[in-house]
């Protein structure tokens, strides 16, 4: 088993390494390579790398990311006709607020134009805006102010969901109900993939009133925008939804979405534990039938690794949940009878996380073209797993 101390070093050359070869420091001799979904994980590991060790040079490059990501990521790319910030603000006001217009995903290919038709497979590749990956942007901006107690970045991720969120919402015509997009065009205009994702709605929900939460427990220098509205909405959305699934990412999802809901729960910023209790009961059923899949017998090249480790990282996030709620109890969940026996079931596969980071600590399981082909992704989820406290916990945390 690896050690606390083993962990940290761990994740700590497995970040220095993505910097490098992501082209956000320049001795590692690359172009600036930018993809929103990675580079949101990477922040929260670069904060806890700060946050355990003190050492300012980590801080600066969640900074620096940040800054990246918005500068490259926030404006069309270098292959559109159109230039400058994807809002469409001028250079100044854009770099004040840089999320207005979103955030691209960063993929390589360019997005379908108007007249090219869909081709399912060629649209993995394609640019656009993802929801899900958008609400892991605004999660990775609350923990660097939770971080540096400067709120900019809180207000910068409400501004993105002022923003994008009526460009995603949608009314269905068959049954009059509000939906989410999965994925929209670059300037949001229209949507490349009309479904909606089965959890974006639960990722917004969780996500906006964690951004509106921060306000309740750390001074704001200015009026911030509210998200009353947009938290109404995407409850709506979630009634009767079910949020069941069988892979490893999803339920990694679902319980990293259980543990800050109960955070939040135990600060009074969010008062849905049914809510609570219906994930945890889905994640539970989930990952029973998972485990009982034997995915990972299966060789390194049939296997996902920030799949999986997405679902280590979950496991971890349960383990705190369960010392929440041992803590607190009663006192602060109304169903907290109920919700232990699922905790308990989830648990009871506790052993997957480590099975999970010692295969893909394994170098040779890191030689097979699955980890080649998705690096970038699968470091930093590999860091995120064995340092997971900068991506779970809400805070506030005041570092040194």
């Amino acid at each position: 088993m690896v050690q606390n101390n083993s962990r940290f070093i761990t994740a700590q050359r497995l970040m220095v390494e993505f910097a490098k070869q992501t082209g956000l420091t320049p001795d590692g001799g690359s172009g600036q390579r930018r993809y929103l979904w990675t580079d949101a994980f990477a922040v929260s590991d670069f904060l806890e790398l700060y946050r355990q060790s003190g050492d300012d040079h980590f801080k600066f490059l969640a900074l620096l990311l940040v800054d990246q990501v918005h500068t490259i990521l926030g404006r069309h790319r270098a292959d559109d006709d159109r230039s400058g910030w994807i809002s469409g603000l001028n250079e100044a006001e854009g770099r004040l607020h840089p999320t207005i217009g979103g955030l691209r995903i960063g993929k390589k290919v360019h997005e379908r134009s108007l007249t090219e038709p869909f081709d399912e497979k060629l649209e993995w590749d394609r640019d656009g805006q993802y929801y899900h990956y958008l609400t892991k942007w605004m999660h990775a901006l609350n923990c660097v102010s939770v971080v540096t107690s400067d709120p900019k970045y809180n207000n910068w991720a409400r501004e993105l969901a002022k923003s994008v969120h009526p460009r995603f919402t949608f009314t269905h015509p068959a049954d009059g109900r509000n939906y989410l997009y999965w994925k929209m065009s670059i300037d949001l205009s229209r949507p490349l993939i009309p479904a909606m994702g089965q959890h974006d709605p639960l990722d917004g929900l969780i996500t906006y009133s964690q951004l509106q939460g921060y306000a309740k427990v750390e001074p704001m220098a200015s009026p911030q925008p509210a998200l009353d509205q947009e938290i109404e909405e995407l409850a709506t959305i979630c009634k009767g939804k079910t949020w069941a699934t069988d892979d490893p990412l999803g339920i990694g999802g679902l319980l990293c979405g259980a543990y800050l809901m109960a955070q939040m729960i135990d600060r009074g910023t969010f008062n849905q534990s049914e809510l609570l209790e219906s994930v945890l009961l889905a994640s539970a059923e989930g990952l029973d039938r998972y485990a009982r899949g034997n995915n990972l017998m299966l060789p390194a090249a049939y296997r996902l690794a920030f799949r999986e480790l997405g679902l280590s990282l979950g496991i971890h996030a349960t383990a705190r949940l369960k010392s929440l709620l041992l803590e607190r109890g009663s006192s602060l969940f109304t169903n907290s009878m109920a919700l232990m026996p699922h905790i308990e079931s989830i648990m009871r596969h506790q052993a997957l996380a480590e099975t999970i980071e010692s295969f893909w600590l394994e170098f040779s399981n890191r030689t097979t073209p699955g980890w080649s082909d998705h690096r970038d992704i699968n470091m930093v989820m590999l860091a995120t797993s064995l340092a997971p406290d900068g991506f779970l916990s809400l805070g506030p945390s005041k570092p040194f």
